[in-house]
């Protein structure tokens, strides 16, 4: 999907609705598409919608880099776009820094997302630039990490995830939607939305709580 028609069609949408909500209309249309443990790096979590540019990371080993990882996401992303890192979980190394968060941020893009940690933390904020993570580390990567290639298909936490796949990140979570599912999946989110607000509404005017449940039949809310 290019840029304009993402941006047009579908971050709108995005825009109103919660991780909890996509996660939700993933689950019912039998997709496990959410990762866990990762948790936004900043004071204050920012939200983050946008295009999965990927990056795979693995072990220097004997391999020498010519420039340092990550560096072909920030060139390559589009304004929007999310990075999405695959260090495997890690936590002794870090995969994501400072420099590479002035680049990302001038590049216009959204946001990072690691299965892995990260330093330099409080450079992030100071360029209202969110980066989500499993922790912090001040090891460097230098002599230990290099990237085995871009905008390829990694495994998140297990989770699939393409080059182009879309990235919802918020206070809550990550979830990562299958680029030929999304409109499926935001209709869905939609609806489950509108039903969770109408249960709040109906409470705020007198229902009561397990009236409202046996309403909307609660438990069963993401069953076809």
């Amino acid at each position: 999907m290019d840029k304009k028609t993402f941006d047009e069609s579908y971050r709108p949408r995005l825009e109103r609705l919660a991780s909890t909500n996509i996660a939700d209309a993933l689950d019912s249309l039998g997709m496990n598409k959410f990762a866990y443990g990762i948790n936004p790096m900043n004071k204050e979590a920012k939200k983050i919608i946008g295009r999965a540019v990927t990056v795979k990371i693995t072990a220097a080993g004997m391999t020498k880099s010519k420039k340092h990882m990550c560096i072909t996401s920030v060139a390559e992303s589009e304004p929007g776009d999310v990075i999405v890192i695959d260090n495997g979980g890690r936590l002794d190394t870090n995969c994501w820094g400072g420099i590479l968060t002035a680049g990302a941020k001038l590049a216009g893009v959204s946001g990072v997302v690691i299965d892995g940690v990260c330093r330099d933390v409080d450079e992030y904020d100071e360029n209202d630039f969110p980066v989500y993570a499993r922790g912090r580390v001040v090891a460097t990567a230098r002599g230990r990490l290099i990237e085995e290639g871009t905008n390829v298909m990694i495994q998140f936490q297990g989770v699939q995830v393409r080059p182009g796949d879309i990235v919802v990140a918020d206070a809550s979570g990550v979830v990562f939607i299958p680029i030929e599912i999304v409109d499926e999946t935001i209709t869905k989110a939609e609806q489950l939305l509108e039903k969770e607000e109408a249960m709040i509404a109906d409470m705020k005017a007198g229902m009561g709580i397990l009236e409202v449940d046996q309403k909307y039949n609660y438990e069963r809310m993401l069953q076809k």
